[in-house]
């Protein structure tokens, strides 16, 4: 079934993905959700990759900010990507992103990710049509290859509609501590809202593999928002993972057994 935008514009409302009515501890449950899963992760050796995509002001980062809350910052790493560097504009334009690919027990989060070739590069004139209409393949190849070798791949849309954008952008400009996050950027994209639409329908036609489908989110009220997504990526991970933690290694128990006479319990 092909995505439509469209139809995540109601704007959730927190029961509509929780069964607790209260935002605090909707959160404070899907976090500790999130790190036993993650801690399962790292136990049984796991990669994953995660990307975040959507319009800007949509929340991608208060999302990662809540997700990462309660992990071990020795297993994972955020990736804000932005405009690619001389050096990796020499090279063919994945290269940068393998260089931040996960290993055994890490997660990669990318704020931003190699769907630029098919967005911002195609509205831009960054790349020719040839260059992003190829990009579709070399992309869905690129994410089999990491599916192949046991990563788990998550892959968030946040849809925010343009009275949502812009009621974002003034409070950034309203709040001295937001106001960093404003650029003129964020204005030259507005007004490509057109051009950004059909590139998102023609990405989502394109790149929702069976091997790393899409999972696109309503971020028109925020807080639901959240809890949504960070369920959901609670759940991709359980999923990956076995339920049951694996036996002590039989040379760590002889170690035991020799420095202070440890017995194997029945």
């Amino acid at each position: 079934m092909a995505i439509d935008l469209t139809d995540y514009e109601s704007g959730l409302a927190l029961d509509d993905v929780t069964a607790v009515d209260d935002y605090g501890d909707a959160l404070k449950a899907a976090q500790k959700r999130l790190a036993r899963a993650h801690f399962a992760h790292i136990v049984h050796g796991k990669t994953a990759i995660m990307v975040f995509e959507g319009w800007d002001a949509a929340g991608k980062g208060g999302i990662i900010r809540r997700m990462t809350a309660e992990w071990d910052p020795r297993y994972f790493a955020v990736h804000p990507i932005g405009a690619p560097t001389k050096e990796e504009l020499e090279r063919h334009f994945l290269w940068r992103f393998w260089q931040k690919l996960p290993g055994k027990r890490d997660i990669a989060v990318f704020d931003r990710s190699w769907y630029g070739r098919v967005l911002v590069e195609r509205i831009e004139g960054y790349a020719s049509e040839i260059e992003w209409r190829r990009g579709y393949d070399e992309i869905n190849e690129f994410e089999s290859q990491q599916v192949d070798r046991g990563t788990t791949m998550i892959k968030i849309f946040l849809h925010a509609t343009q009275k949502s954008q812009d009621k974002r952008l003034a409070d950034r400009l309203d709040t001295p501590s937001k106001r960093w996050k404003l650029t003129a950027e964020d204005f030259r994209n507005r007004e490509k809202r057109g051009e950004y639409w059909d590139a998102y329908h023609d990405m989502f036609k394109e790149t929702d593999t069976r091997w790393a489908p899409w999972a696109v989110f309503d971020g028109n009220n925020k807080k639901p928002a959240r809890i949504a997504v960070l369920n959901h990526i609670a759940e991709q991970l359980e999923a990956n993972v076995p339920a049951t933690f694996p036996e002590a290694d039989a040379e760590l128990i002889h170690l035991a057994e020799k420095a202070f006479g440890y017995e194997v319990e029945d």
